[in-house]
């Protein structure tokens, strides 16, 4: 298994990367996707199919594609922000956890605290079990002792309480990344589908002000090369660059464009 997290290590020095979004919950797709170059992937299972098993193929797929020269790390999106989901991902082995809907401070304390084993001087809540695959199945007899400091929380602001609230969660200790939902924003403000909107992009740059003043890292999920450059000259350093669905069909779909064969 891996040791150091190198996503949270490229969040806390400022380090531009670019992932992409799994939501086939394909193994295959994910062992392919890993192989392009991607500095990460997050498996979605919040609006995506996989299950607990989905999540373990999938990582066990990406760390292949490491073994064989492949830079990507495997995150998961949990399907809501629950400690009994939060333990099940980790144990399958990913160190970093996406958090859906994070709206306070308590919510955010909440989203840490469920990434960390019991310690005295980290108030964490996650149930100790070292015979998992995140622990080498036993074997890694360091595991447990050490998951803590490796532990990334990257908590999405998709909500007009989630912005309002952004400074209080841009201070909880323990958030790495502040990553903002525009899809599920711009409805909570009443602008279903214009993620462009100009109260959108107002609401961006509070979360990016916010983020640079206690020093957080900002992620958002891009639709495109221009959209994503678009952001990266904003400040954000952890994009997504679309999904393997809408790499699928976009290839597809111009494939086909171009042979003039769609009506």
């Amino acid at each position: 298994m891996r040791f150091v997290n190198h996503i949270k290590h490229s969040l806390k020095s400022g380090k531009p990367t670019v992932g992409c979004w799994l939501t086939l919950a394909s193994p295959a797709v994910a062992e392919l996707i890993a192989h392009c170059g991607f500095d990460w992937l997050v498996i979605d299972a919040e609006h995506g199919p996989s299950d607990t098993q989905d999540l373990a193929a999938q990582l066990r797929a990406i760390d292949a594609a490491a073994f064989n020269g492949a830079k990507a790390v495997g995150a998961v999106r949990v399907t809501a922000n629950d400690p009994s989901l939060v333990k099940r991902a980790m144990d399958c082995g990913t160190q970093t956890i996406v958090f859906p809907n994070i709206n306070n401070a308590t919510d955010a304390k909440a989203a840490v605290a469920s990434m960390l084993f019991p310690l005295p001087e980290q108030c964490g809540v996650r149930g100790v079990a070292g015979m998992v695959r995140a622990g080498s199945y036993g074997l890694d007899v360091n595991y447990v002792k050490a998951a803590n400091n490796q532990a990334c929380a990257i908590v999405l602001i998709e909500s007009v309480d989630g912005v309002a609230n952004v400074e209080s969660i841009a201070e909880v200790e323990g958030v790495d990344c502040l990553f903002i939902g525009t899809a599920d924003l711009s409805a909570s403000m009443g602008y279903l589908g214009q993620t462009r909107h100009d109260d959108v992009k107002a609401s961006v740059e509070k979360v990016l002000t916010a983020a640079r003043k206690h020093s957080k890292a900002v992620g958002i999920f891009a639709t495109s090369v221009e959209e994503a450059r678009q952001y990266r000259e904003q400040g954000v350093t952890f994009i997504a660059l679309h999904s393997d669905t809408g790499w699928l069909a976009k290839g597809a779909t111009d494939a086909l464009d171009a042979l003039n064969l769609r009506s």
